[in-house]
C-alpha cells in the first residue's frame, strides 16, 4: 500500500500532536527561523512548529496528507508552505533554511537515505540544524511501528558518521511509549539526533 493510500482516511494516521522529540527541542528554534520539514505527513510536526513562529516548509508527495495538513494549519490558525515533492531525485535548495527536521522518515534504503542526509546538510545554512528522529534497529522485536527492515533503522554511529564534523547538540538511544494514532502505538526503540552544521 503506497503511503497516499495509507493517509486516506479521515483519522491521522499518526495522530494531531506533535511527535515528542518535536515537543522537546522546539525550544531550539527562534521565532521566524525558516524550518524545512521532510515528509511531513498530515501536518502534525510542521502545523504545531508554525504555531511557535516558525516558518515551516513541508515536503510531502501525498495529496491526502497536504491535504489533512491544510485542514490541520487550519484548524490551528497556523499557515505553513506545503510542496508537493518526493525526495528521490529531489532538488535541494542550498544553504536556505535554520533547521531541517527528518522525523520519521525511514522508508528509504540506505543508498537512498544516503542521498537525503546530503540533502539536509546541502539544504541547511552555515550553523543551521539537523533534527532527526526515528526508530532504533531494535525496533522490529516491538512492532509498533516503522518498517521492519533493520537496514533502514538507525544507530547513533549511523547519525554521526553521516554527519561527520558537526556539533551534536543531542543525542538519545532509548525506548519509549508512543501514543501517536493508529501508525504508532506502544513500546518503541527511539533515537533522537540533534546536530549543526559546520560554520565553514
Amino acid at each position: 500500500m503506497g503511503w497516499n493510500e495509507r493517509f486516506a482516511g479521515e483519522e491521522y494516521l499518526y495522530g494531531t500532536t506533535p511527535a515528542d522529540f518535536v515537543a522537546r527541542q522546539a525550544w531550539r528554534l527562534a521565532p521566524g527561523a525558516r524550518l524545512l520539514s521532510i515528509a511531513d505527513g498530515e501536518g502534525r510536526n510542521g502545523t504545531y512548529l508554525a504555531s511557535l513562529g516558525v516558518q515551516v516548509t513541508a515536503l510531502e508527495p501525498s495529496e491526502n496528507a497536504r491535504r489533512k495538513a491544510a485542514e490541520l494549519a487550519q484548524e490551528r490558525g497556523v499557515s505553513m508552505q506545503t510542496i508537493d515533492a518526493d525526495l528521490r531525485g529531489y532538488d535541494w535548495p542550498r544553504g536556505e533554511y535554520d533547521a531541517v527536521l527528518a522525523c520519521f522518515i525511514q522508508f528509504a534504503d540506505t543508498a537512498f537515505r544516503a542521498e537525503i542526509f546530503d540533502g539536509i546538510a546541502t539544504a541547511l545554512k552555515p550553523g543551521g540544524l539537523a533534527l532527526i528522529h526515528g526508530f532504533a534497529r531494535r525496533q522490529p522485536r516491538y512492532g509498533t511501528g516503522g518498517p521492519g527492515v533493520v537496514e533502514q533503522l538507525y544507530d547513533l554511529d549511523l547519525l554521526r558518521d553521516a554527519f561527520p564534523r558537526w556539533e551534536v547538540l543531542h543525542q538519545a538511544d532509548y525506548d519509549a511509549d508512543l501514543d501517536e494514532g493508529a501508525g504508532h502505538s506502544g513500546r518503541a526503540a527511539l533515537i533522537d539526533f540533534v546536530a549543526r552544521k559546520p560554520e565553514r
